[in-house]
């Protein structure tokens, strides 16, 4: 397993897919103004492969692929039945906000994916169509359902927190856990890449204290559940008699970099070193220069040791190259 410079052990590899998504949430993607990698600047399935095997080589042995929105892949159950089949890659998951799940959850299920973190910022519909923008809520509903029906367990809901979009809405979003298995894990705002979605997500940002405080003094208290993963980057609680689980990751206000056990490839080809900071280690070049396996094998252990200690968010210092959608979070 490889190990960077600071001792932490990186074995856990997102995979963004594509720099598009179908949505526009408030807090990630800007309504005008964008523009996304034209097609050939995308890796194509048997380049992901090939960085999926490189990876295995080395220690890696979790996948989680990402976007933007990883379901407008037209080659997605392609890319996920070359990743499944890799030796040694144990855990393959995927983020999405699932509005075309009802359509490819079973395909995904049958190439081998194993789970999918769903995003859904409320279950108030007008409020979604605040925060969420293009969103509807019975199209990601529908997705979730999907999900579950294909089996695609554990089924995991991301909301993030927005100040005057959504802070209210957390009481009714952590119930879900009270009647299902689902992890609902709730997510602090991240200044990434600048322009108005990085300036909302500093005027807005709510803190998991606050959200966690929320949610007590309504439903009751919030038990901790021990966590034998060290590098899970969610605190998670259960409240009473709850088959479900409420998690919280905080990035801000709680940094879990000590533990970060995660490398990003971003869906133009570049390892980006950590969400929260700049540096890259370009792969493409490499991949259709005629390299293989190997090289993409040196490339990523000479990423991993560069890999920084962490954020420096405190210290005024925020991403300004990529934006969310631009590195799969």
């Amino acid at each position: 397993m490889p190990e960077d410079g600071f001792g932490r052990d990186i074995n856990y590899l997102r995979l963004s897919l594509i720099d598009n998504c179908n949505l526009r949430c408030v807090y990630c993607m800007p309504m005008e103004g964008l523009t996304f990698a034209p097609a050939p600047e995308l890796l194509t399935p048997e380049e992901f492969a090939t960085v999926a095997r490189a990876a295995a080589t080395v220690g890696f042995h979790k996948i989680r692929l990402t976007g933007g929105e990883p379901l407008l892949r037209a080659d997605l159950v392609e890319i996920v039945e070359k990743i499944s089949r890799i030796d040694g890659i144990t855990d393959l998951s995927m983020t999405t906000n699932g509005v075309r799940l009802p359509q490819l959850a079973h395909r995904l299920k049958a190439a081998g994916l194993h789970r999918v973190n769903i995003h859904l910022d409320t279950l108030d519909r007008d409020h979604l169509k605040r925060v969420m923008r293009l969103g509807s809520f019975d199209a990601i509903w529908s997705g979730i359902e999907a999900a579950q029906a294909a089996g695609l367990h554990p089924i995991k809901i991301n909301v993030v927190v927005v100040r005057d979009y959504n802070e209210d809405d957390v009481v009714d979003m952590a119930r879900l856990t009270m009647d299902r298995d689902w992890h609902v894990r709730f997510i602090e705002l991240m200044p990434l890449g600048g322009g108005e979605c990085a300036r909302l997500s500093l005027e807005q940002y709510v803190s998991n204290t606050q959200t966690r405080e929320r949610i007590e003094e309504v439903l009751g208290c919030l038990t901790p559940i021990l966590s034998h993963d060290p590098s899970d980057e969610a605190r998670n609680y259960r409240l009473e008699d709850a088959p479900g689980v409420v998690g919280f990751i905080s990035p801000v206000s709680e940094p879990y970099c000590g533990t970060c056990n995660r490398m990003r490839l971003t869906a133009d080809g570049q390892f980006h070193l950590c969400l929260l900071n700049d540096d890259e280690l370009d792969v493409k070049r490499a991949l259709r220069n005629g390299g293989g396996e190997e090289a993409v094998a040196r490339i990523l252990l000479k990423a991993i040791a560069f890999k920084p200690t962490g954020h420096r968010l405190s210290q005024g210092h925020a991403p300004q190259h990529r934006s969310m959608y631009q590195t799969g979070g």
